[in-house]
């Protein structure tokens, strides 16, 4: 059984939220902000799932989703079989410590005020885990699992780099014992070699512990080195989903093809395939009809234009939300099928 199923998840905002100004209209006019737009995905138990795409494509707000930080506007979220979209306060509390984040910015996200040992010790607290030795002695052990130094423990956030900050964050993640975590662009903030060590230690640290991972990130590189399984999204989307090899080495939707040609190569007399995007990122209050991508897409026919593609099934679990690619597997699959008969219907 999945640990985690996500299942038409959609979260749409009011423009107003925003900051835009738009006083007098009444709430069924008002734009939306179509951040998650219909999403589906599954985790397994010990799995890495990666999530890409460009900034403001949704992922941080599907995080968020995941972790109950927001409420969706509609579509479910299993976890462990059961839907936890609204779940009761005992179920909170369970969920508080089964499911964690590590935040992007490893200095915001920790208080400026409380010590290392305090910071790792505060989720021992708040749930009443263990008597005031036996944390004492879980905060050593977790710093000791981050590679964070023992004399480290009294110091404060603004007294380390930012690369012991993120272990700080790591560490307070895995006090509880969680089952998944969501790590939303954790060595975005970091330099280079600071990101390498970091990504080394979730590798580590997800085979030593057995944690699911929901891993975050616009760098592809880092998405491929930890993770088993990839989701691509788009405007609020899911384009295209597999396995690392699947969506590496056999992109099937465009996006996914000019996001990994936009990888550099480190061997400058290698062949590099370049694909330039034509116009910026539509906006989420304005999604193109069809196909969100097929503005900017060099592949784009009149059906992207019109009709918004499923997620054709090209075997393995790898699928991919494209018309024209679909066609180039040999025209309409099984599912295209009952999707278009599906449509027909409803006219």
């Amino acid at each position: 059984m999945p640990l985690l199923q996500v299942d038409d998840l959609k979260k749409h905002f009011s423009a107003t939220s925003t900051g835009q100004r738009l006083l007098g209209l009444p709430q069924r006019q008002r734009p939306v902000v179509r951040a998650v737009d219909g999403v589906s995905f599954e985790v397994q138990p010990g799995e890495t799932m990666g999530l890409v795409g460009e900034s403001g494509c949704g992922k941080t707000t599907l995080g968020r989703l995941i972790m109950g930080l927001i409420k969706p506007t509609s579509g479910r979220i299993i976890f462990e079989g059961e839907d936890i979209s609204a779940p009761s306060r005992e179920k909170t509390s369970y969920l508080r410590r089964s499911i964690q984040i590590i935040f992007q910015d490893p200095f915001s996200s920790l208080d400026p005020r409380q010590s290392v040992e305090r910071i790792v010790r505060e989720p021992l607290d708040i749930h009443r885990i263990g008597t005031k030795e036996e944390r004492r002695h879980r905060v050593a052990a977790l710093m000791d699992q981050v590679a964070l130094p023992q004399r480290h423990a009294q110091a404060y956030p603004h007294e380390l780099s930012g690369g012991m900050r993120q272990r700080v964050g790591i560490a307070t993640a895995l006090a509880l014992g969680p089952k998944l975590i969501v790590a939303d662009e954790p060595t975005s903030a970091l330099d280079a070699s600071v990101q390498a060590e970091i990504l080394n230690l979730l590798s580590d640290l997800q085979r030593d512990t057995g944690v699911a991972l929901v891993f975050i990130s616009h760098n592809l590189d880092a998405v491929r080195f930890l993770s088993r399984r990839i989701a691509v999204m788009y405007l609020g989307k899911m384009v295209e989903i597999g396995t690392v090899a699947q969506v590496y080495e056999q992109p099937e939707h465009p996006y996914t093809r000019a996001l990994l040609a936009d990888i550099p190569v480190p061997d400058p007399a290698a062949q590099h395939e370049t694909i330039e995007l034509v116009g910026e990122i539509p906006s989420p209050i304005n999604v193109p009809s069809g196909c969100p991508f097929h503005p900017r897409c060099w592949m784009a026919r009149e059906e992207c234009k019109t009709t918004a593609p499923p997620l054709y099934e090209y075997g393995g679990g790898h699928r991919a939300a494209c018309h024209v690619t679909a066609a180039e597997h040999g025209g309409v699959n099984e599912a295209h099928q009952q999707w278009k008969e599906l449509a027909h219907g409803n006219r």
